[in-house]
């Protein structure tokens, strides 16, 4: 690997240097997640997720053991992320990162790739503008542009000509509310209405107030997983709106740690979104099945489906180019798996897999009881709309 590190201390970069001697047989993967506080959920996920796929594939790549270091970054804190990241570089001399929930924590590490030519796979921040930043991000969720253009142009088939856009005020909802604006506007509706809520906003019922008020077809969100998206759609669930014939269209805020929560009343909540849990393929049952057998309290979601299939791109980067960090990221363009969400590639430009994105409604299902995001459409092979956005 090469490594600069430009503005490093002595002593890091002396640390540095006295361990990248012979290439060693294990392959170190760093994996910063929050593990504690309000969105541990998705730390826990991510490492489950890194199990099951060790557990089916074995620990090792080519030649290579594969060894999992783990970070907590808590929430959305660049400096920690920087600095855990550093740490991981520096101290325990990763060859790849992954993991980054957020994308402010996404976004302040790219000098450090970049220095220190590391290849880091995105398990879930979701902005386009990411991968620009660093040759060296690689991305297996999806971005907002993904999901919510499409959902956009779906709207406007089914009839719905006005909409209010309720998003939190960071990057990715600022990529929700213009990626589906674009698309509503361009087929030709109305956008009523355009709301930023503030990142620690945590009484959503003025916003709900206002869009109930100004009486679209529908409302379009779109918030940070956790905490946020529950209390948001519990609001709308809370204040009439469904009532007033005023649709729910979001991407993750049904996501399936949530869903059983809502009971009866997220029963008709329709989402665009890159996975399901309900998926219908043997490959997603198994993976299910897996996760279940070696975490019995285990949620499939998003963060899982991130995670493995990130665990599979590093796997096939280590056998291809060890610890080589350029050729792993040439190895990684255009290559193409299998998924339990469908059929991945990995777009060369944008370094995001195309995916298909599905339309999904909530329902009850008859044979488990439980509430799932059952998908109703399917726009095929859609890749990063929003590059260069």
């Amino acid at each position: 690997m090469k490594v600069s590190f430009t503005g490093l201390s002595a002593a890091a970069l002396l640390l540095l240097g006295t361990s990248l001697g012979a290439q060693a047989d294990t392959i170190k993967v760093g994996v910063v997640a929050p593990f504690s506080g309000p969105f541990a959920l998705y730390g826990k996920q991510f490492q489950e997720a890194i199990e099951v796929y060790q557990a089916e594939h074995g620990t090792t790549a080519g030649e290579h053991e594969i060894e999992f270091i783990y970070k907590d970054s808590g929430g959305p804190n660049p400096d920690q992320a920087r600095s855990l990241t550093q740490e991981l570089l520096i101290k325990e001399q990763v060859d790849y990162l992954a993991g980054y929930v957020f994308t402010p924590n996404a976004m302040a590490v790219a000098p450090l790739l970049d220095q220190s030519e590391t290849p880091l796979v995105i398990f879930n921040a979701a902005t386009s503008a990411i991968n620009a930043q660093s040759e060296f991000y690689l991305r297996t969720s999806y971005t907002l542009w993904q999901v919510s253009m499409p959902l956009a142009e779906w709207a406007y088939e089914q009839g719905i000509r006005s909409v209010v856009t309720t998003v939190t005020d960071y990057g990715p909802g600022i990529d929700a509310e213009n990626a589906f604006v674009a698309a509503f506007t361009e087929a030709g509706g109305e956008v009523l209405d355009s709301i930023r809520m503030p990142l620690s906003t945590t009484d959503f019922t003025p916003f709900i107030q206002s869009i109930r008020d100004q009486s679209p077809d529908a409302l379009f969100t779109f918030l940070p997983g956790g905490p946020p998206t529950f209390g948001f759609t519990k609001t709308y669930n809370e204040n009439g709106l469904r009532d007033e014939g005023i649709m729910f269209l979001g991407t993750a805020e049904t996501e399936e740690s949530n869903l059983q929560a809502f009971g009866d009343a997220a029963i008709g909540l329709t989402t665009a979104y890159h996975y399901s849990a309900d998926h219908d393929s043997d490959m997603n049952r198994a993976f299910i099945a897996k996760n279940l057998e070696l975490h019995p309290d285990s949620v499939t979601n998003w963060a899982t489906i991130g995670a493995y299939d990130g665990t599979h791109l590093i796997y096939e980067m280590v056998e291809a180019a060890g610890s080589d960090g350029p050729a792993a990221i040439e190895a990684a363009k255009g290559l193409e798996w299998e998924s339990p969400r469908g059929p991945l590639v990995m777009d060369p430009e944008t370094r995001t897999v195309v995916q298909n994105v599905y339309i999904r409604e909530v329902e009850r299902d008859a044979e488990s009881g439980l509430l799932v995001n059952r998908e109703k459409g399917v726009i095929a092979t859609v890749g990063d709309l929003g590059w260069g956005k």
